[in-house]
This record gives structure tokens, sequence and C-alpha cells, in this order.
């Protein structure tokens, strides 16, 4: 079996895997090293996740289990320092050597920085990964003022984002017009007067010279002289081909790796892919001619006969802050185009058509992308448009079913991953699929940005006919393994008397037998859920942190929180803490914002004889359980408290503690109405008044900030448990596994919650199987002290522990 390291685990190299694999699985003993501590991702979601429209779990795109499902050694935060060509062997920066028969340099690209004095301070970032958001994340918590520079997709995108984490935003821009490469000077001045009105301020024609203050940024000064404030900065100009291992071992970089039309670089058996790559001059950014070069290369390397990458003409499907846009080819007029255009004011809708002798050479849509494909179509296949109609209107009489029957086969659909409407047809025919989940993922479409759902949506409608139906193809399944939703999965379990993962997968007829990793926790707990007294936990169904008990660092080590209930220690809990942390020689030893101290920095096979040395209980820092109790120090000490809430905080934790949940659950209680311990923006909070107790629901201090909803006053603390544990059961019986108790109020009505809470016969039926199900639960660390099978099976330094499963 040949060797085939790749470097880099990126959108663009992860496809070309993929595309090998379905060429040729057993060809290739695969090893893939990636720099970022994170299986391969969705790039194209980063601005979501700043803008807090989704989470890194739900823009994974190939999850841990894949890579091992397909025998693939991956070796995450670790990135290739050098190539020796001579020997065929890769050097990586931890001094891991691995031999290759063929290699593929996927490396991407890096943010530009400016290189202008101070681009190095503290609060100078990119946008270009995890880590770029988590910072920004951050520096939202303790900054109000970010300057964004760069007027281009990247730039508004991470401004939009800012402003949906609190902050004030300055975009600073040197062109006169917003995303210059893509709009006209319409299409531009259309969307930058949207953005100024949802709270973004322009610079524009402004020249970054310098980033003013001491070790932080505290502003910039422009080439004009003039200058701006900042406590945050963005540079989203653009990015550079990572192309340093290349260059470093001798293999030919002009801007990116050159290649040829077969993705080859100048030294044989030695290939590039994505955005490091240089094909004809041209370096590429966009997703869709990456896939393109991914399928070429796959071809090359297994051998088969394939078509030569003769470079690609890029159509933009964008979603800048809210606004549809679509652009391709030529943006500017000259004096051999002529331009076709429909321009709404009002409906702040432009639509503009550049033509060379009937041919379609440009295209700009703004606010309306209906037409995008079609017209897209033309401009590539260079279609004569004499007597065309160019743009669908409302009153043309042209339905979706009419767009749909009349769109040829080859036509692209899913712009990011080269899916045409054939395909898409032939799929769902020959493969039997009846949901848009299927569709996407049997054939990709929609995989990427997401954008083309709508009309995959219409053409799944149209083939199925009369067998289509709609509420069918819309519903979200657990996953892609399945159609099957949360509530039909529950039925069923419930129906059938099913007893294990396995057996729901095996029944039910999942997809893959083998499942993944979004909906095999998923069904571990909502077995657990269903059947309280008698199911056994399928701890390899676990997501990670919870099968090893301790949260996983992004260098592979983990940490340990011991629980402190209610943030109360003693002299000699702290006295244990401290001399475990020296014993093992923890790197960071840190007061967390649950009011616990953490233990950073942990090897894996040095966490059961820590447990053992603190003997306390876990905190259950990794869970999707009750997480904290975060209390003030209430009517004890302060001189404003009302209530004692620091004994009830203790209660709380005590009785709730270990608890599964669809997701982690926090709580605060505070003494008074000035709320010390954030009780108003917890998953419950209490807040003591005189004579009583407030209580708050669905809040949420995270990216999504909520604050919580007041749900029920009581009088004693007694009526307090008894409210938390009828609500914390309502949550764990009617939620989807993953959501937050702020999505889950949203999603159910507060109104009918407190409905069903209202009355006395449910809240005990509710509490009664709420204690039914905490009776099985036992305490993991001392699980793993006792257990020698679990030490070897997790913690031996030998084990691989890879997504849901340990090896």
């Amino acid at each position: 079996m040949k060797k085939l390291v790749m470097i880099g685990n990126g959108m663009a190299g992860v496809r070309t895997i993929e595309e090998i694999i379905k060429l040729a699985p057993e060809q290739f003993e695969i090893t893939i090293f990636g720099q970022e501590p994170y299986p391969n991702y969705n790039r194209i979601k980063l601005s979501n996740i700043l803008q807090g429209d989704t989470n890194f779990e739900e823009i994974i795109i190939n999850p841990l289990d894949w890579y091992k499902e397909n025998n693939i050694q991956l070796f995450t935060g670790e990135a290739v320092e050098q190539i020796d060509l001579e020997a065929k062997c890769v050097i990586s920066d931890q001094g891991r050597e691995v031999e290759y028969d063929e290699l593929i340099i996927a490396s991407g690209s890096n943010s530009f920085i400016l290189p202008i004095p101070g681009a190095d301070k503290i609060g100078v970032t990119g946008f270009r990964d995890i880590q770029d958001c988590e910072m920004m994340i951050k520096s939202s918590k303790q900054y109000k003022k970010a300057v964004v520079i760069g007027g281009g997709l990247l730039g508004l995108e991470a401004a939009r984002g800012l402003l949906n984490l609190g902050m004030k935003v300055d975009v600073v821009h040197l062109m006169p017009h917003l995303m210059e490469r893509q709009l006209d000077p319409i299409a531009s001045s259309l969307l930058r007067a949207e953005l100024e009105a949802q709270g973004m301020n322009f610079l524009m024609e402004k020249e970054t010279v310098e980033v003013l203050g001491d070790k932080r940024v505290s502003g910039l000064r422009f080439k004009d002289g003039s200058e701006v404030e900042a406590d945050l900065v963005v540079m989203a100009i653009g990015i550079k081909p990572n192309t340093a291992v290349a260059k470093n071992s001798g293999i030919f970089v002009n801007r990116g790796i050159v290649v040829n039309d077969f993705m080859e670089t100048s030294v044989p058996n030695v290939y590039a892919v994505g955005e490091c790559a240089e094909h004809r001059e041209m370096v590429y950014g966009l997703v869709a001619p990456l896939y393109e070069q991914g399928k070429v290369l796959a071809n090359q390397i297994c051998g088969t006969a394939g078509k030569p990458y003769e470079g690609s003409v890029t159509g933009t499907q964008l979603k800048v802050a809210g606004v549809d846009l679509f652009s391709a080819g030529e943006i500017f007029e000259d004096g051999s185009t002529k331009s076709i255009m429909i321009y709404n004011e009002y409906d702040g809708i432009y639509k503009r058509v550049l033509t060379r002798n009937n041919v379609i050479v440009g295209i700009v849509l703004y606010g309306d992308t209906k037409d995008s494909t079609r017209l897209f179509r033309m401009l590539t296949k260079k279609e004569d448009i004499s007597g065309n109609s160019i743009f669908h209107t409302e009153c043309s009489g042209s339905g979706a079913s009419d767009d749909i029957a009349a769109m040829p086969n080859d036509e692209l659909v899913c712009g990011c991953n080269g899916v045409t409407k054939g395909a898409i047809v032939e799929a769902i025919k020959t493969q039997g699929l009846t949901t848009l989940d299927q569709v996407s993922h049997c054939t990709n479409a929609g995989r990427s940005c997401g954008r083309c759902k709508p009309m995959v949506s219409s053409i799944l409608a149209h083939t199925l006919g009369d067998q289509f139906d709609a509420a069918a193809a819309q519903k979200t399944s657990i996953c892609g393994c399945t159609t099957i939703s949360r509530e039909e999965l529950v039925a069923e379990i419930k129906a059938k008397g099913l007893s294990s993962v396995k057996e729901v997968m095996n029944v039910l007829e999942w997809n893959n037998e083998e499942g993944c990793t979004k909906c095999r926790p998923a069904i571990n707990y909502y077995l657990g859920m269903i059947h309280m007294d008698e199911y056994k936990d399928d701890r390899d169904s676990r997501l990670v942190n919870e099968k090893m008990h301790a949260n996983i660092q992004k260098d592979g080590t983990y940490s340990v929180v011991p629980r402190m209930y209610g943030g109360v220690t003693t002299a000699a809990d702290l006295k244990k803490i401290a001399e475990v942390a020296e014993k093992y020689n923890v790197p960071l030893v840190k007061l967390t914002g649950g009011q616990r101290i953490g233990l950073f920095g942990v090897k894996k096979e040095d966490l059961p004889g820590m447990w053992e040395d603190l003997d306390m209980p876990s905190g259950y820092a990794y869970g999707k359980t009750l997480r904290t109790v975060k209390t003030c120090v209430g009517a004890q000490f302060c001189r404003y408290g009302t209530q004692d809430s620091m004994a009830l905080g203790i209660e709380l934790e005590k009785k709730f503690e270990r608890l599964d949940t669809p997701h982690k659950v926090k709580m605060g209680v505070s003494a008074c109405p000035r709320n010390c311990s954030e009780a108003g923006i917890k998953d419950i909070g209490f807040v003591g008044i005189d004579g009583g107790w407030e209580i708050y629901v669905a809040g949420n201090g995270g990216v999504d900030l909520r604050p919580g909803d007041l749900l029920r006053t009581v009088k004693t603390e007694e009526e307090v448990m008894e409210m938390t544990g009828a609500y914390l059961q309502y949550y764990r019986e009617t939620a989807n596994y993953l959501e937050r108790t702020s999505k889950w109020v949203e999603r159910m009505g507060l109104d009918h919650v407190k409905e069903v809470l209202a009355d006395e016969e449910t809240r005990k039926a509710l509490n009664e199987r709420m204690d039914q199900t905490l009776k099985k639960y036992t305490e993991p660390w001392n699980e793993a002290i006792e257990n020698e099978e679990i030490q070897d099976k997790y913690y031996s330094k030998h084990t691989i522990t890879v997504g849901s499963e340990s090896k």
C-alpha cells in the first residue's frame, strides 16, 4: 500500500482525500498533518460563529470519527516544517518524521497583516481561523471599540459579528466603494446604506500607516494624519498563500506554489492544492475552484484518466450581513459592452448584466439573486442571449416548477461543491432520496455555504412530483445518517423498547451502521432519559470531553476542575489543590468564571492519579450537565443581601450535579437584585427579594447574549427546589440534544412552559422522574480510580482518543 501524506487539514485538502477514497479506497495509507487542533471544519462559516448564529461543533465537516473510519492517521496541532525531498519524508515541528510515496501540500493561506509599525501589538488580529474568532469574542467582553481594516466580504462579515457582540465598529477601507472587486458603484452604495442602518460606521479612502498604543492597541493613524480610537483591530484585507514549507524545501514558488494542469509541483510526486497553489498565475480563494482542483488531483494520484484543470470562471454568491449578493465576470463597462439593468431603490433590488456581442460577460445582483445560477450558466457557456428573457420577474408567469423544468441538467446548482442539477436528479432517483438532508449528504450540494438549499429543495420537489412530502423534506433529522427527527426517534425508542445505541441504529435502519459523532451521543442521551433505571450508559458514544471526564485543550492536554459547591471551599481543599498542582507540574492554575479553581495542561495519563490525590468530586466542567451554581456571599455577610444565597446555591448544586441534560446548564444565586452572581443571564437564575425568590430562566451569557425571563416568584427554598426540578426535567424530556435552554424556551414559548409548570400534579410527576433519574449517577473520577479496565482503555499513555471512541 502506498503512503500518501498531506500537509494541511483544510477544506480543499480534505475534499481531495474524500475524492481519492471514492476512487481508490484501498490504495493508500493516508497521514494528514493539521496545524490547528481541530478536525476539518467549514471556514466559510466562521462569520456565523462570530455573529452567534452557530457553534464550532456545527461547522465541522469531517468529525474525528471520519478519519478513524477511513483509516487516516491525523496529527492535529502539528505543523510540517520541512520536506526532505531526497529521503521522501516530512518532518513536523514536534520532530515527527513520516515517509511518503505521494505528498500533497494543502497548507492554505494566512491573513495578510499590514507591514506597518505596531501591527504586532496586543489586540491586532486577522480573521482566518477559530483562534481569531475566539480572540475577538474574548475582546468584546472587555472592550467596546473595534476597527476593521478592509471593506471587502471578510471585513464586512467581521464587522457584523463584532456589532452582534456589542462593540462599536468602524470599517476602514482604502477604496471609495465597498467590495469594489465584486460590486459596481450603485450596488456598493446600496450595501453601504444598509450596513450603516445596521450600525456600521465607514471611514473610506483611508490608508492605515500605524497602529497606536503601548503594549495593546489604542488606535490607528492614517496617511492623511487623522486618527481613530480602537481597543481591537481586525485586519481583513486579504490572504496570502502559505508557501513556507515548500519554499524552504526547494519547491518552486512564485506567489503561490506553482503547479501545472494536474496540480503537480516542480518536484515529482509532490502536489499542491487549494489556496497555497498557483495555477497559470492565478491563486484562488473561493471554495468552488479549489474543489475542482481537488477532483483533478485525486484522478492524477489514483492513476485514473481525468481532465486537466484549466482554471475557473468564478461566480461569487454572498450574503453580507443579511443582504444577498451575486457577482461574476466583469464589473465595469467599457466601450465594447452594453448593460441590461433593473434598479428598484425602494425595495433595495439592483440587477445588472454586462454583455458583449450578445454574450453575457458580467453579472451583479443585489437583494435578489434568484437568477444567479441561470445567468452564470449563460456566462460560462457563452450562450447567445438574442431574444432571451434575461431577468425573471414576478409578473412573468414563470413559477419555480417551470424554472426547474427549463433548467438544463448541466447547470451548476451548488457552486461551492460543483454539483449540477443532473447530479442531484440522478441521486434522488437512484438512491431513493426524499429529504434535503439526504440530498446534501449524498451529493455535497448545500454542504458548504448552504445558500443553494432552496434550489436543491425545489429540484427535490420537482423530481419527486406527487410523491414529494414538503413537511418531511424540510424536517430536521438527527443527522445525515438518518431521516428520523428527534420526536420520531424518542417515539420509536418508547414504542419498540429499544435499549442500546446499536439496537436503535439497526432497527431504525441507519444509513451509516456505525453512526457518527452527532447521532451517537444524541441516541445515548435519549436512551438514558427514557430508560431512567435500566439503561447502562454507552461511554464510547459520548462526546470526547464527557467520555474522558475532562476538558481536552487545544494542545491535547486536559483540564481538571474539582467541584466547589456554590463557589465555597475550605483551607484543606485549597491545600490539596496546591499540592497536586506542584506534584504534577500543572502549567496553569486559574480561577474560573464559575467560582472554581481549574488546573490546566494536564497529561492524559496523569488524570487518574490527580483525581485520587485530590479526593474531590468532579466539577463536570466538561459535561452536558449542571456545570456550576455561582453565588454571592448573601445575607450572611453582605449588608444588602436579603436571602442566604450560598446555602441555596450549595443545595441546588448538590442535588442536580451529574444530571445528564441536552446541553450544559449554568445557575446563579443572588441574594438581592444587585445580581452579583450574574443570575440574570444564567440558564436558571435565582434572585433574592424581601420574602422570597424570583426564578429566571433561559438566560445566556455567551456570544448570543440573552437576559433571563421571569418564570415565577416563590416564597420558600422548598418551592425553589420543586420548581427547578420540574423545569429541568421538562427541558430534559422535550429539548433537542445540544439545544441550550435559551433556544429551547424560544422554540417552546415561555407562556407554554409556564402553563405546564403551573399544574401541581404535573410538577409532582416531573420531580418524581427527576428524583428517579438522579439515583443512578455515580462519581466518575472515583470509578476511573477504582477500575483498571477504564484506566487502560481511556487513560493509558498509548491510548489514542478519536472522536466519540477510543482505540
